[in-house]
């Protein structure tokens, strides 16, 4: 069922924004009024995952810390309308019927869930389950974190499931409930009919009694707790408002996208690519390419695929700042610019990559070269994970373009990776489409401007993008150079025609 909470009533135009990503937290406070947009970071704090007996965990009760603390600062910085919180999809916590946390929710790079996703897909039928959910199928979507907990004690005690954002905003209100942008990305949802599957819950032997009442983003989910409000400053009646909690959804919300013909790629440390649609593409050709049908806000489908994104160059500096080498972005990139182009390709999904422990040496090893020389030094590794991804990029978007029926004509790339002027250029000219980058802080953005919305401060859809295109700063990209160079590096992958690297290149 879905849940029907009223709209907040208006009230000041500062908000809250809390966006929790895979290496950090943040508090943002956005305001809202007359044409302007205008956000103000207030505080900002680690994600640092636990290695711990039982596998990789989040560390929840840190991050909560961290959200109370930028919630202090945003007290500080005047009247606060409400907050809405925004984190990474697919991973849970278990509440006992007290409701207590049981344990740490796991990290969804934790490797327990290793060939489960194909027995759980070979028993339920994958083409019922997509047929059901729509979803992209991932080794750690929240099904499959599931069926890895079977038979576990936590879960024979649990009687309440949250996602990350539904746990964080329960603690804050004590108000229970799973927001459904959140919620289309645990493979537990029905694509079309917007509400929990019971028959897939039964199929993979998940108690349907766990999962909470659905709510719509822009609906409040509750108002701060007295303790909370005592330790943030903030008064007890402050909404905590149901936003777009999927990162990418928040993202999507603040592509200014203003006519057709858009697609958008939500970059950071997963590339999302892919079209907004009015229905989900449930179609076999459609599960056999791998595509997912998530929630958007009005009821829009995120119709995309993920990429494994800037985790691949942010995995790569890390090793190399470890080893005492130059890892600072600038000169990273200054370096990639001046190697060779599309002498070393990648295909960034490998499993490979998922969680390496070192990234330079497994991009060196499965590197696709023509050159005749592997990418050894950092600036070739940088130049081969951005083309590849640019080019990761450009087959994922043509596909869903054909898959969808849909015309592209411009790629809006929003979130981290729009900073990247290199990637931005080279997706422009892999795809052959303008590209128009930014915002950078695209999930905040959608974050706090579905709390304006809720307000009543900005319109529909269409209004709230025009207002982002109208008060973020933008950069345009146009296609430069051979488009048939990219055609034959797209071939020479998409081939399988490799030269094996020697051993330990790349580090």
């Amino acid at each position: 069922m879905t849940s029907t909470a009223p709209p907040v009533s208006a009230g000041p135009s500062a908000f809250a924004a809390v966006d929790l990503g895979a290496t950090s937290g943040r508090v943002i406070v956005g305001r809202v009024g007359r044409g302007g947009l205008d956000l103000t970071e207030v505080h900002r704090f680690p994600n640092t995952p636990l290695r711990l007996p039982t596998g990789l965990h989040w560390n929840l009760p840190g991050l909560f810390q961290g959200v109370i603390d930028g919630l202090r600062e945003a007290a500080k910085a005047g009247p606060v309308a409400s907050i809405g919180i925004d984190t990474w999809a697919v991973d849970y916590g278990l509440l006992d019927a007290d409701g207590a946390l049981l344990g740490l929710p796991h990290h969804y790079r934790d490797d327990r869930t290793r060939g489960l996703a194909e027995r759980v897909r070979d028993q339920v039928g994958a083409r019922r389950l997509y047929g059901v959910t729509g979803l992209q199928h991932l080794p750690f979507n929240t099904v499959f974190q599931l069926a890895a907990a079977r038979g576990s004690a936590q879960l024979a005690a649990a009687r309440t499931l949250l996602l990350v954002p539904d746990l964080l905003t329960y603690w804050l209100t004590g108000s229970v409930g799973a927001e459904i942008t959140n919620a289309s990305a645990t493979g537990l949802l029905d694509a079309r009919t917007g509400t929990w599957s019971l028959d897939i819950a039964a199929a993979t032997g998940l108690d349907p009694a766990l999962l909470p009442p659905l709510r719509e983003p822009g609906t409040r989910a509750g108002t701060l707790l007295p303790y909370v409000a005592a330790a943030t400053g903030l008064p007890a009646g402050t909404p905590v408002v149901a936003v777009a909690s999927h990162d990418t959804a928040s993202a999507v919300a603040a592509v200014p996208a203003t006519g057709p013909g858009a697609a958008y790629i939500s970059c950071g440390t997963w590339s999302l690519a892919g079209l907004e649609l009015d229905a989900p593409v449930l179609t076999e050709e459609s599960r056999a390419a791998n595509f997912t049908n998530e929630r958007g806000i009005d009821g829009t489908v995120r119709y995309l695929r993920n990429i494994m994104g800037m985790w691949l160059l942010e995995e790569c500096r890390r090793v190399w700042a470890a080893r005492g080498r130059p890892a600072d972005l600038a000169s990273l990139l200054a370096a990639a610019a001046r190697t060779e182009p599309l002498a070393a390709l990648i295909d960034p999904d490998a499993p490979e990559f998922l969680a390496p422990d070192d990234m330079p040496a497994a991009i060196a090893g499965h590197s696709f070269h023509a050159g005749p020389h592997p990418p050894a030094e950092p600036g070739a590794v940088v130049r081969c994970v951005l083309e590849s991804l640019a080019l990761a990029h450009r087959r994922v978007l043509r596909r869903a373009a054909e898959l969808a029926d849909r015309d592209i004509t411009r790629v809006h790339l929003v979130g981290g990776g729009s900073r990247n002027e290199l990637l931005c250029q080279l997706t422009a000219d892999a795809t052959g489409l303008p590209v128009v980058a930014g915002p950078t802080e695209a999930t905040a953005v959608g974050n706090v401007l579905v709390q304006a919305r809720a307000h009543g401060l900005v319109g529909d859809l269409a209004q709230t993008r025009q207002l982002v295109a109208d008060t973020q700063q933008l950069r345009h990209y146009r296609p430069q150079g051979d488009s048939r160079a990219w055609d034959a590096a797209e071939a020479r992958l998409t081939s399988g025609s490799r030269r094996p690297l020697a051993p330990g290149t790349g580090r």
